[in-house]
């Protein structure tokens, strides 16, 4: 006679619980009486764990349905097969972790580092008493991400093959050299999300809307684009740019000639919409005053470039190095800069004449997950500027403008 279904989830005291984190935290400590946690197949369903150290945790076939992860370490964890759906994984870090078989269905991922883990289809066997070995199922496809948010989340190169992901939103997500192939993105929202060498061979992306997106080296092969909105997308950069028939390198040069001759010599020319990535790296350029609105500037390096009283406005500084940059004066208005390093960067006002000062302008600028820790933003307006997940540790905001 056919078995009743059983549940195959253990159930997990608090008192059980504490004393395996305990054990955890001691054996990655290296300190005696310390054990690598291991609860495969336990249940572990709104569980409180925010901020918990598990790297190297076995948590298969866990349930972790509307568990508290937020900022919870998850490197190298093995989650395969297990259901995390509806969990709060806000600021995780889940690099390299086993995540084949989860279920993620409506999880909250935002701001997660998930570099290098590996979201591919997979299915895990319990053995049963009656049964014999059983797949464990949950109500929904394994490796689905159906409605969840991943917006700003860290997934480069990581293996979603397969991945089921219809409506999820991955807003300015790093997914560069992630491999999607078949992957399900009917509906999904990859807004700015930066793919750069992803493989997307044969994805669907029916109803997708991609506005922003970066698609260098994307790999988009027999993929389903019906209806996907490709507004504004970032394509490869050309091998070189040139503004009124001469190289740009040669004119920025004449700009610092201005700069360091205060303006004796060198000449000062508007750079509207130029795509300035095939220069790789302005690194400690003097720039002063550049004129370079609605201009790209997409993951380069600009670590101590001077930039005082720049017009950057509706220039793109996704995953661009600034640390150290003077950006005293300049205008960022409508500026993307999700994911840039602005460590150190001065922002403060940028004195004109004595008692006359021009403050640094990030108005309707979007700094998602940028990195403003120990940087000095005195006075900068930032209204209606979106500062998700943005780290602001250290950073001086005193006397800045900004909406609560």
């Amino acid at each position: 006679m056919q078995s009743q279904a059983q549940q195959h989830h253990l159930a997990i005291d608090a008192q059980t619980l504490h004393d395996a984190l305990e054990a955890h935290r001691r054996y990655l400590a290296g300190r005696s009486g310390g054990r690598r946690l291991s609860l495969t197949y336990a249940d572990l369903s709104n569980c409180s764990l925010e901020g918990v150290d598990l790297r190297d945790a076995d948590l298969s076939g866990a349930k972790l349905e509307g568990a508290m992860l937020s900022k919870a370490n998850l490197a190298r964890a093995i989650l395969f097969g297990s259901d995390l759906r509806e969990a709060d994984l806000r600021g995780a870090n889940m690099k390299r972790a086993d995540l084949r078989g989860a279920c993620l269905k409506g999880a909250n991922l935002s701001g997660a580092d998930m570099a290098g883990c590996d979201l591919r289809e997979g299915r895990i066997a319990l053995q049963d008493k009656l049964d014999g070995f059983r797949i464990l199922r949950h109500e929904h496809r394994p490796g689905e991400l159906n409605y969840a948010v991943l917006s700003g989340a860290n997934l480069a190169g990581a293996q979603m093959a397969g991945t089921i992901a219809m409506a999820s939103d991955f807003t300015d997500a790093n997914l560069a050299g992630a491999v999607l192939a078949g992957a399900r993105l009917t509906r999904a929202v990859l807004d700015g999300a930066d793919l750069s060498g992803a493989d997307l061979g044969g994805a669907d992306l029916t109803g997708a809307s991609m506005k922003r997106a970066v698609l260098a080296g994307v790999n988009l092969e027999q993929a389903r684009l019906e209806d996907v909105d490709l507004s504004e997308v970032l394509r490869a950069p050309p091998p070189i740019v040139y503004v009124d028939d001469r190289a740009l390198d040669e004119i920025l040069a004449d700009h610092e000639t201005y700069c360091d001759s205060d303006g004796a010599r060198g000449k000062v020319m508007r750079l509207e919409q130029v795509d300035f990535r095939p220069l790789k790296a302005l690194k400690r350029r003097k720039l002063t005053a550049l004129a370079a609105p609605r201009s790209i500037f997409f993951g380069m390096d600009l670590e101590g470039a001077q930039l005082q009283g720049a017009d950057l406005s509706g220039c793109d500084f996704r995953g661009a190095n600034l640390r150290e940059a003077d950006l005293r004066g300049a205008k960022f208005t409508d500026a993307q800069l999700a994911r840039a390093d602005l460590r150190g960067a001065r922002m403060g006002p940028l004195m004109i004449a004595p008692g006359r000062f021009v403050r640094t302008d990030f108005t309707r600028a979007s700094l998602r997950g940028t990195d403003l820790r120990g940087a000095s933003a005195v006075k900068a307006r930032f209204l209606e500027a979106d500062l998700k997940a943005a780290q602001t540790d250290g950073c001086d905001l005193t006397g800045a403008e900004l909406e609560v």
